[in-house]
């Protein structure tokens, strides 16, 4: 909220606060106070007290204080401060900024927008959204004289980079690497990439589109075959998770889908029969079902020589992986020997023929 100080009076600018005359007397008879008794206690008229509460004058600088330990409130709180505001609150504000973009010129909204942002400076979800929301419009709506709007929302984003809420500072830095990729200041760009984590796929992701326009093309190509193979990590272990939920449940139609799915995506992100087959192994020997259960131990063992096979794929093609050791399959494969001839696991294939056979590597 704005407040000047003029002639001795406070003076209040926004039309959504409280008025100070209207805090004084919801306050007041919040005490049950009259207003002689807060006139007497302040030292001022009950006339003075009186004119405040109907909005004809406002009291002296020097009695704010005094005025709020009385009422037994803060001086925001007098002031109709509000640091925050409710979601719905800020939900309604961008939906009245979105009215203004479509039915009033840029700078008229914008206007609106940035009374809106002084009124609340501390609230930062609020500059978060209403910078996107006009910072976005003038881009793809063209806006009359867009660019000289440049220093305002780059201020406002600068301003946002020392939240306290991780979400507020990332997405405040995105929208600084956006700018500067879109006036192609590459330097600047990836100076803001330096917000995210290093573990932030956007990091990444922003990393490689600069290497694309500024033609490091073989970099950006291996940036993305990166994010790739990481994102198969972090999808099979998320439908994996899915997996073990629907199984808990004892829901076995949703747990095969789920198997299903992982298949697709091993073969979909080019991680070998290996990973392929694998995956349905767990519930197939949840169910005993004794020839499932020995076509995938058959199809494990005989992909294990390409286990690594990801490596050459050529999705991955421009990625360097560290070599695989020569021991490495014919340890795997002893592994998997071991771990089938589990007997809490597996002891219901001990009479399998097939099982027997297969166990003698």
């Amino acid at each position: 909220m704005l407040v000047s100080v003029k002639a001795g009076t406070v003076q209040q600018k926004g039309a959504d606060v409280m008025p100070l005359g209207q805090v004084i007397r919801k306050y007041r008879k919040r005490k049950q106070m009259t207003q002689e008794e807060m006139a007497e206690r302040l030292g001022v008229t009950a006339s003075a007290v009186n004119k405040w509460e109907n909005g004809n004058s406002c009291p002296d600088i020097s009695l704010l204080a005094p005025i709020a330990r009385l009422l037994g409130i803060s001086l925001d709180t007098l002031l109709s401060f509000r640091a925050e505001l409710t979601k719905e609150e800020i939900g309604e504000l961008l939906a009245e900024a979105q009215r203004r973009l479509e039915e009033t010129e840029y700078a008229d909204a914008f206007l609106w927008a940035k009374g809106q942002i002084e009124q609340y400076p501390d609230c930062e979800q609020l500059i978060l959204q209403m910078a996107l929301c006009f910072d976005a419009y003038r881009v793809v709506h063209g806006a009359a004289e867009a660019e000289a709007y440049d220093g305002y929302f780059c201020g406002l984003y600068e301003r946002l980079l020392e939240s306290r809420e991780e979400g507020i500072r990332m997405r405040a830095a995105d929208a600084l690497v956006g700018f500067y990729r879109r006036k192609k200041n590459y330097p600047l760009a990836e100076k803001y990439l330096e917000y995210f984590s290093i573990q932030n796929p956007e990091r990444k992701r922003n990393l490689a589109q600069i290497y694309g326009e500024t033609g490091r093309i073989q970099e950006a190509y291996r940036t993305y075959e990166e994010l790739l193979f990481a994102d198969y990590q972090r999808i099979s272990a998320e439908v994996y998770g899915m997996y073990l939920l629907a199984m808990k449940e004892g829901d076995r139609e949703t747990a095969e889908r789920l198997v299903s799915k992982q298949a697709e995506l091993a073969r979909c992100f080019e991680m070998g029969r290996y990973y392929e087959v694998s995956a349905g192994l767990e519930l197939a020997t949840m169910e005993k079902d004794e020839a499932r259960v020995l076509e995938l131990m058959k199809e494990m063992l005989s992909s294990v020589e390409e286990i690594g096979a990801f490596r050459n794929a050529w999705l991955y093609r421009h990625m360097e992986f560290r070599k695989m050791e020569e021991r490495f399959p014919a340890e795997m494969k002893e592994k998997l020997l071991q771990c089938f001839r589990d007997e809490e696991t597996y002891g219901f294939l001990k009479e399998n023929k097939g099982w027997k056979e297969l166990m003698k590597g």
